[in-house]
């Protein structure tokens, strides 16, 4: 019995996707009272068009373990500029929506970053990695503007440092990463 039932374990925990997640985050310096906050995305919510007004830097889980059928582009990292067709990704969206101000912190992720879509051509050639059950609404103001800067930490690959001015109606990036480095644990 306990020789079946550890296999069935063996099974079901080989059956079951693990995702690369949004460990944690903190914004070391800003004009204002935010910190940082990861959504879960199990009850539906809007993101865009100032709904959050907050000081705040969001962060939550788009969809995970997805196998590329065909290579995306991002803005930042990739290998020139190229996430290829094939690898398994998980998708990830970051955002300030606040009143005003400087935001300048980072977003620690379990998986390290492939690359990130920080402009409105990348971010729409890649909604079809979005949660379906967020809401994003005015997608034509997504990404970044002149002035603000986003990077991958050079000595943790697993760290995006960004360096955002923050007004109306906010700034929003997607973040690739690889498959959870647990997964296979």
């Amino acid at each position: 019995m306990f020789k079946k039932l550890s296999i069935m374990c063996l099974i079901t925990a080989l059956a079951t996707p693990a995702s690369a997640i949004v460990l944690d985050g903190e914004i070391i310096r800003q004009n204002g009272n935010g910190q940082f906050v990861k959504l879960e995305t199990t009850e539906p919510f809007d993101v865009g068009n100032d709904n959050f007004d907050t000081d705040n830097l969001y962060a939550f889980d788009e969809d995970q373990n997805i196998i590329l059928s065909e290579p995306i582009s991002v803005d930042i990292g990739g290998n020139q500029g190229v996430i290829h067709q094939g690898e398994t990704i998980a998708s990830h969206y970051i955002f300030f929506d606040s009143l005003s101000g400087i935001h300048y912190g980072y977003v620690d992720f379990d998986a390290k970053i492939l690359g990130v879509a920080a402009f409105q051509g990348t971010m729409a050639a890649t909604d079809f990695l979005a949660n379906t059950s967020v809401n994003y609404i005015s997608t034509e103001l997504r990404g970044l503007e002149e002035g603000d800067y986003v990077w991958i930490d050079e000595n943790d690959p697993q760290r995006l440092w960004v360096y955002w001015a923050g007004s109306s109606p906010g700034d929003y990036i997607r973040v690739f990463t690889k498959k959870s480095a647990g997964a296979l644990s």
